[in-house]
């Protein structure tokens, strides 16, 4: 619900657990779905406070549950071994593949039941995507993952069901499996540009 700040609006409805979401209060929502973003984002404070922050807008006080959160959702973004003795350190200072995994980070530290992502990958390069799948593919079993991506082959990785859109409808939905040898004339034409690099 963020485009409403920006000054949009909202059309069809999306349900979480049966109750359209335009009817939770934004601080519920914001709690029980997280979003990562395609550019890794790092607030210009300490790694420490970049998560500290999240704990204290949903009303976590207690400096001990709150250095608990911290350590555990880094741990569950694979970030922690990196930064356990630099937490204090800017967060700017991560590289992008780690500011993407802290930005993971900060996103567990509320609890959410579910996460968006965006394109998590592609401002990455090799070695950090493979960090960040790693990441993903373990999270997977705890948590519920949207990943919107151009990447084909991540979501044959990663993915349990695909969707592929067409100008806004679902063209084809599946298993990996069934979508990437679906007979659906768009998404032959797509899967023909993505493999001659267009």
């Amino acid at each position: 619900r963020m485009v409403e700040e920006e000054g949009g609006y909202l059309s069809g409805t999306i349900t979480l657990e049966g109750t359209d979401i335009k009817s939770l209060p934004k601080e519920k929502l914001r709690r029980r779905v997280g979003m990562v973003f395609q550019q890794p984002i790092a607030f210009p404070h300490s790694i420490e406070k970049n998560l500290s922050y999240v704990l204290k807008y949903h009303g976590v006080r207690n400096k001990k549950e709150i250095a608990e959160k911290i350590t555990e959702s880094l741990q569950k973004a694979k970030l922690y071994d990196e930064v356990k003795d630099q937490l204090k350190k800017s967060a700017l200072k991560l590289s992008g593949g780690q500011k993407q995994r802290l930005a993971i980070a900060r996103s567990l530290c509320a609890g959410p039941e579910i996460l968006l992502l965006d394109e998590p990958c592609s401002a990455l390069d090799m070695k950090n995507t493979i960090a960040i799948e790693e990441t993903l593919l373990e999270l997977k079993k705890q948590y519920t993952f949207v990943i919107v991506t151009h990447n084909l082959a991540q979501a044959k990785r990663i993915a349990d069901q695909v969707i592929f859109m067409d100008q806004g409808v679902i063209a084809v939905e599946g298993t990996p499996q069934q979508v990437f040898s679906s007979e659906n004339a768009r998404m032959r034409e797509f899967l023909g540009k993505f493999h001659q690099g267009a």
